[in-house]
């Protein structure tokens, strides 16, 4: 049986003002590498950082979300498409059926396509040509474009190129093959370090891969190089526009970073805690990472694509044996909804905007189906469901791309929470606990689509629970949880209960035999 490469994303840490490192991740890879794949199997196509701090806590809070938008975009301007990241390592077991089925799923959600992140696998090509297959079956004209994984993908020699080059002609003029400004939208996850054998990336990329790319398969290229905003203009001859991946989440918050915050540690040291929720809430899903992205491809002259990332989530729990990343990153304050109103706040600005992820089950950021191959991640993924993400999704894609805040047709509930307190000791657990636990909150987050004013009781146990009286749209919603709790809750109107969502396979652990900071997310139908 071939081998299967375990595709795991390392997004950076850093900030953009301070050193910027490589996101390098470590992989288990087949005993063959594909340098240059079997053109045989390409289908042709005709013109049709830790401290000792004490877990954050507070109690319930209730924001809402405006629901028309302050500016719009021309009815001429280029549409915008809300894409998301679909790890083809992950599908080495997917039939056409399996992709058709997640395509109808993503349709139906509001997504417009996938970014196909292949990597070295002499398998990879086959699934790629099964999502165009699946995708054109479809009939609903959804999209698809690759994301090539150069940290797995060989780009030292010139020779390595020809790999991408042919991804590329293969599906050009492909029904499904998302053509943006007239070339054939390509992305990339890292490199910025690939030569191609010529003396410089700017190059390598430019000679052999875009300008090798004419006619009917010259790309429109939005790379997602980590490199400084600043030297963008070093890539002026290979870049179309850039991807920024690591604004899907405040990776700045770490826990060093929350015990410099002037004033924080001495709160949390005496379980004052409204300084840190508050001191932390302006960076989640703030737009301060876009504006350097934004501001330097405008340097560089119009016509430049910024791309952007939400995320709902990351928590990933690999130990030196493996992959040897194990750490959270801040997922609180309703990271997914509040992250896709700061994009919709500044959408003229934004002109496509990338979920992270799709099926990436080993960063706990997955929105689709658990399926397919996990790359050694049950441990944390099996039974946490997140596909009721799906229905904020469609609201929020919605929003975007229209310029406006959809009225909710049908009264909606979303709640999720982690399984265990932040500060809980697993009984047996050789990794330990991720970094960054510390500055997570115990709580239970909910988000309603109210088709008009409504009561939400939300509750944890018999003797834990909070009311809500919130407006017509949407409200996001949270309340503490404590071991031994659960997820319920419900929304009535005029006397008659109209929502009673309630977890059936969840309870926050006191005592977990391994650890485990990703979510199971429950949702009305």
């Amino acid at each position: 049986m071939v081998a299967l490469t375990v595709l795991v994303h390392f997004p950076l840490i850093a900030l953009y003002f301070v050193v910027l490192s490589r996101a390098s991740p470590l992989r288990i890879v087949s005993s063959r590498h594909m340098t240059h794949p079997n053109r045989d199997i390409f289908p042709t196509f005709n013109s049709s950082g830790e401290s000792n701090m004490s877990p954050i806590s507070s109690s319930a809070t209730k924001t809402t979300t405006p629901q028309i938008l302050a500016s719009r975009s021309s009815s001429t301007a280029t549409p915008k498409y809300v894409i998301a990241h679909f790890m083809v390592g992950n599908v080495y077991s997917f039939t056409v059926d399996n992709w058709l089925a997640d395509i109808s799923l993503a349709h139906s959600s509001g997504i417009d396509g996938f970014a196909l992140n292949v990597g070295v696998d002499d398998w990879q090509p086959q699934q790629v040509a099964n999502a165009y297959q699946a995708a054109l079956q479809s009939g609903t004209g959804f999209k698809l474009f690759m994301s090539f994984d150069m940290s797995s993908l060989p780009c030292s020699a010139a020779s390595d190129a020809g790999t991408l080059r042919t991804y590329i002609t293969t599906y050009a003029t492909h029904p499904n093959q998302l053509i943006y400004n007239g070339g054939v939208f390509a992305s990339t996850f890292a490199g910025e370090t690939c030569t191609f054998g010529q003396g410089s990336v700017s190059s390598g990329w430019s000679t052999q891969f875009v300008q090798q790319l004419t006619g009917s398969s010259a790309v429109h290229f939005v790379p997602s190089f980590f490199v400084d905003p600043s030297q963008f203009n070093t890539y002026s001859s290979v870049i179309d526009g850039m991807f920024n991946w690591n604004s899907g989440w405040p990776i700045q918050v770490t826990t060093s970073f929350v015990s410099s915050l002037p004033g924080v540690l001495g709160d949390i040291a005496n379980g004052l805690t409204s300084t840190v929720t508050s001191a932390l809430s302006q960076f989640i899903g703030s737009t301060t990472p876009d504006d350097a992205y934004i501001s330097s491809l405008a340097a560089m002259g119009s016509g430049r694509t910024y791309m952007a990332a939400v995320s709902p989530w990351f928590f990933t729990h690999y130990g030196p044996s493996t992959y040897n990343k194990n750490w959270i990153y801040l997922g609180d304050e309703h990271l997914y909804a509040t992250r896709w109103e700061s994009l919709i706040n500044i959408r003229d600005q934004v002109d496509i905007v990338e979920i992270i992820s799709w099926n990436d089950f080993g960063e706990s950021h997955y929105i689709g189906p658990i399926e397919g191959d996990q790359p050694m991640s049950q441990a944390w993924v099996d039974g946490n469901d997140h596909t009721g993400w799906l229905n904020l999704t469609s609201y929020y894609a919605s929003a975007f791309k229209t310029g406006t805040y959809p009225t909710p047709t049908k009264d909606q509930l979303v709640m999720w929470s982690r399984p265990h307190p932040a500060s809980a000791s697993a009984s047996d657990d050789s990794v330990g606990q991720p970094t960054n636990y510390q500055i997570t909150q115990d709580k239970v987050w909910a988000v309603v689509l109210a088709t008009s004013p409504a009561t939400v009781e939300l509750s944890t146990s018999p003797t834990q629970s909070q009311t809500f009286s919130v407006p017509a749209g949407i409200s996001k919603l949270s309340v503490s949880i404590q071991p031994g709790g659960t997820m319920h809750g419900t929304l009535t109107r005029a006397g008659q209960t109209v929502i009673d969502l309630q977890s059936t396979n969840f309870t926050f652990e006191a005592q977990p035999t391994t650890y485990n900071f990703n979510v199971q997310v429950i949702a009305s139908p």
